[in-house]
């Protein structure tokens, strides 16, 4: 045994509490009895409304027109947003089918919700469906239909992507072989309907997640936290019982308290976390104690900073109040980049605690964002620069006190337009183009430095915040016939429109050449940010989730 080897036998043992949240009780269902034959039987395909899953349909539809005639097929698509349950649509297929086949989930967001649709189909409605998803999503559709409780629910995967291909095209896949399990896409749809898929498994009753990790070296408690995909991949500090108690003395809470749920896409689970799990994320982050009962503020909003989304969305959180001085936040120069502890270490610990809170973020499983986001270091943590603004702070536009200190989280942080102040004569115009370059469903929140924001109330008169967002809502216009062709708004916005929801049914009554706005004025933000080096702004693509009091969690 060489010197090494003894001196890493040696090492003293530490003990540090798992990061891991708790996972939710899992219900177990039962599938719907299966079809002797599908001869002479009426099944029901349900687009799910998301990238063209109706296309890949039509080719299933033909295909039993080929080859199973004596199958009647019904194409119809849910009454509304595929993340929405649509009991009339089940209830329907109840009655009037003997099958159901769903598709196509092929994002972070719809393949779970088409999975979970199926299961209520099976397990309410007593009809046989099996769900037709992307190869891309098998693992996160096997977690939802595990956390579901039914985990060997009927599924048939096609390759990746749906979006955009011809009719011959999907007939390949239609026609084509399942590219997990190399057995015929159709001979799958059929045997899902007609033979036993077994019983579900009932998963966890009570929570599993043990308090501490076994006791070893820190070395090797840095590696089992890596290979555990607990952290960032960035360096951490362990969390020893003594650190994790210097966090919890800064609040008034208990240990156990439950701070809130979470989950990294609908449908997987609500996963539970406490005060003192909240603590091991802010020790693992780095964060002081003092900082604790704001990283708490932040968590008790319940939004995941590990979102799954596959357009690779991020959180935002914004500091509002006397705590942003008592913890030393910036928010003057430099104050959304690397150079504040307060800031840096509150946004990593809002990401750590998102991702072992629900379970995980691993790409390809929880985590299905196809570019990923470089902000999600830190969830582009600030202070605001209320001091220097013309307005009032963000916090009171959101009902609170100025004296109150809060945090403001956002989500998406996708799209981003930039500028330098506002010219004299074409400012208006300026603005615009930048709103147009904003994403079509995240709202323009507005991040102004105090020159730009002293520009908009000299230049535009807007002295109060509420001028400038009305402004900003009436000149985000564009065309209603090129709004209603972009992607977004066909995935997300055209299927409420279609089923009567307010405001987007009016605007689908609008010609093709009528400007419409483009997004809802409530949802429109302006923070004032930064140090006054030069009037340099943007706009972020980030809706606004929840504003919580830090003074709650003191």
């Amino acid at each position: 045994m060489n010197d090494v080897d003894v001196a890493l036998r040696s090492a003293p043992k530490l003990s540090v509490l798992n990061p891991v949240g708790y996972p939710p009780k899992i219900t177990k269902k039962s599938p719907a009895p299966r079809l002797e034959s599908i001869d002479g039987k009426t099944i029901y395909l349900v687009d799910c409304r998301f990238d063209d899953s109706i296309e890949l349909l039509k080719q299933v539809q033909e295909w039993f027109g080929e080859h199973m005639p004596s199958v009647t097929t019904k194409l119809i698509s849910l009454s509304s947003y595929y993340g929405h349950d649509d009991p009339e649509t089940w209830a329907t297929i109840k009655a009037n089918g003997d099958a159901a086949i769903l598709g196509v989930g092929h994002c972070s967001t719809c393949a779970p919700a088409v999975a979970t649709h199926a299961i209520t189909i099976e397990s309410k409605y007593s009809v046989p469906t099996v769900a037709i998803h992307t190869d891309k999503f098998d693992k996160v559709v096997r977690s939802v239909t595990r956390m579901g409780g039914m985990p060997g629910a009927p599924t048939v995967f096609v390759p990746q992507p749906v979006m955009g291909k011809t009719a011959e095209e999907l007939r390949q896949y239609v026609d084509g072989k399942d590219p997990i399990t190399g057995r015929p896409v159709m001979q799958e749809i059929v045997e899902a309907l007609t033979q036993g898929i077994g019983d579900a498994v009932a998963g966890p009753a009570e929570r599993s997640t043990p308090r501490l990790v076994a006791p070893d070296t820190e070395d090797n408690l840095h590696q089992l936290f890596l290979d555990n995909n607990w952290t960032d991949k960035l360096p951490i500090v362990l969390p020893t019982e003594a650190r994790v108690a210097a966090m919890l003395a800064q609040t008034s809470r208990r240990p156990d308290e439950v701070v809130g749920h979470m989950q990294p896409t609908a449908n997987r689970g609500l996963w539970e976390y406490t005060v003192e799990k909240v603590a091991v994320s802010a020790v693992m982050a780095g964060a002081k104690p003092e900082y604790f009962p704001v990283i708490l503020a932040i968590a008790a909003a319940e939004v995941s900073a590990r979102g799954s989304t596959s357009s690779s969305g991020c959180a935002m959180v914004v500091v509002n109040g006397p705590i942003r001085d008592q913890i030393g936040m910036n928010y003057g120069i430099g104050a959304m980049g690397p150079y504040n502890h307060a800031n840096a270490t509150i946004g990593r610990a809002f990401g750590l605690l998102s991702q072992n809170a629900q379970g995980g973020s691993v790409p390809g499983e929880t985590f299905m964002g196809s570019l990923g986001n470089n902000y999600a270091y830190n969830s582009i943590t600030f202070a605001e620069n209320e001091a220097r603004s013309p307005w009032e702070p963000l916090h009171v536009q959101k009902g609170f006190k100025a004296e109150e200190s809060t945090v403001s989280v956002f989500f998406g942080c996708r799209s981003t337009t930039f500028c330098l102040g506002l010219r004299e004569t074409y400012w208006r115009e300026h603005v615009r183009d930048m709103l147009l370059g904003t994403d079509s469903i995240t709202a323009p929140t507005l991040l102004l430095d105090p020159i730009t924001a002293r520009q908009f109330v000299t230049r535009g008169g807007f002295d109060t915040k509420a001028k400038l967002i009305r402004w900003l809502y009436e000149t985000a216009q564009m065309p209603a016939g090129r709004y209603w062709d972009l992607q977004l708004v066909q995935n997300y916005v055209y299927p409420k429109a279609t089923f009567g929801q307010e405001p987007q049914a009016t605007k689908l009554k609008a010609a093709p050449d009528e400007l419409i706005p483009i997004f809802q004025e409530q949802d429109i933000n302006v923070v004032v940010v930064g140090g006054e080096a030069n009037g340099y702004w943007q706009i972020m693509g980030a809706n606004h989730r929840k504003t919580v009091s830090v003074d709650a969690w003191r």
